[in-house]
């Protein structure tokens, strides 16, 4: 199917063909109509399925470039992800033709200059409910326009101070509004609070919680102490182009990272510790291939977007599957194939019948062996 039998503009087609987007993935299917036709939509689909442009796109169709005002604004948890979605959008404003402004609102960073780019009169804003909600409160940014407002990541915002923070913009805004909540998971809470601010909302969803098909799962036994050494043999092994390895706690974020910048490979830090021109820093050497190996922890990495990574390797292993299925959905993105290695004690090796049982995976035990990754035949773990 082609994005034009969707209903898309052809220059929004063209602009995808540049990326090598050139067939719709099935969440994109099932939701550009909804979006397109002005509905409130709930929209959920794995990690990787293509869920920002599935809004993005139909959104720009129903956007007027004409009027120099704001009229789509997009809510997310995150800085990394605001400045993510905001050059996409600039990127497909740009490749396409059409001229409309897209700016990323966020905390940390000169307040004067994101006014000043507000009086270039962006059409879609995206940013975190904190510092949307200041600019509001201040009077710099005007929302009496605004026809569509989108919650990304909603399983992060429908909770606590966020969760204020977003009702307050939505007071803020016009009654006669599309609402579009996005998530890669279905959870009861965060639904619930969606449908109390949407009610009749269009569910959209695709799948269930599977990790991609097209990724291998391999898994290493080692002992805990010898994991930064393993790492760096593995990385060594496979030479990957792009790398992904999650830790918990920030202190091994920074030991791993000197231990293998020593060994001479290219690597960027991204977790919690960081500042946030530290993590900006991180994000486009990774993106620019000046490091192939990005360590992260789970929060740094949410709704992270970087193409054609090829590894995912879990050092310090999730307990939960859903937080499996979050990492490895970093890579094997838009049919292309992706490997997770995760590297696990005795006592870890458990988790494996956990997660092939959960997930719909299964996982194959690997070994390194003189400088090489072998596949060997597993003993089956206890579940």
């Amino acid at each position: 199917m082609r994005f034009t039998e969707l209903g898309l503009m052809p220059v929004l087609e063209t602009a995808l063909a540049r990326d090598d987007i050139t067939e719709p993935t099935p969440i994109q299917v099932e939701a550009i109509p909804v979006v397109m036709a002005g509905k409130s939509a709930y929209i959920s689909s794995e990690t990787g399925t293509g869920k920002t442009l599935a809004y993005l796109l139909p959104l720009f169709c129903r956007l007027d470039p004409a009027l120099r005002a704001l009229q789509v604004m997009i809510i997310v948890p995150t800085h990394e992800l605001a400045v993510q979605i905001g050059q996409q959008a600039r990127d497909l404003a740009q490749h396409s033709g059409l001229a409309i402004r897209a700016q990323a609102l966020i905390g940390g960073v000169s307040m004067k200059r994101q006014l000043e780019k507000l009086k270039d009169k962006p059409q879609v804003v995206v940013g975190s409910p904190g510092r949307i909600g200041e600019l509001i409160g201040m009077g710099k940014l005007k929302v009496h326009t605004v026809q569509t407002l989108v919650i990304d990541e909603m399983d992060r915002l429908l909770f606590g101070d966020s969760l204020d923070g977003v009702r307050q913009i939505i007071r803020a805004i016009p009654r006669e509004r599309q609402m579009i909540f996005v998530s890669a998971t279905e959870q009861r809470e965060s639904s619930q609070e969606a449908d109390a601010l949407a009610p009749g909302l269009v569910r959209v969803h695709t799948g269930s919680n599977r990790v991609v098909s097209t990724i291998e799962h391999l898994y290493i036994v080692c002992e805990e102490r010898d994991k930064p050494d393993v790492l760096r043999r593995l990385l060594h092994a496979v030479k990957p182009v792009r790398t992904i390895v999650f830790v918990h706690r920030n202190e091994h974020a920074d030991a791993l990272t000197a231990k293998l910048a020593y060994h001479g490979i290219r690597v960027a830090d991204l977790h919690s510790a960081c500042d946030k021109m530290d993590r900006k820093k991180a994000l486009d050497d990774f993106r620019a291939g000046r490091a192939t190996v990005l360590i992260a922890s789970d929060l740094a990495a949410r709704g992270l977007d970087v193409r054609d990574v090829t590894h995912i390797v879990n050092l310090d292993i999730p307990t939960q599957s859903l937080a499996y299925l979050h990492r490895t959905g970093r890579t094997g993105r838009a049919g292309k194939g992706g490997c997770a290695v995760s590297l696990m004690t005795e006592q870890e090796w458990r988790l494996v019948g956990r997660y092939e049982q959960e997930l719909g995976i299964a996982m194959t035990q690997a070994r390194l062996r003189e400088g090489q990754l072998e596949l060997r035949q597993p003993e089956p773990p206890a579940k």
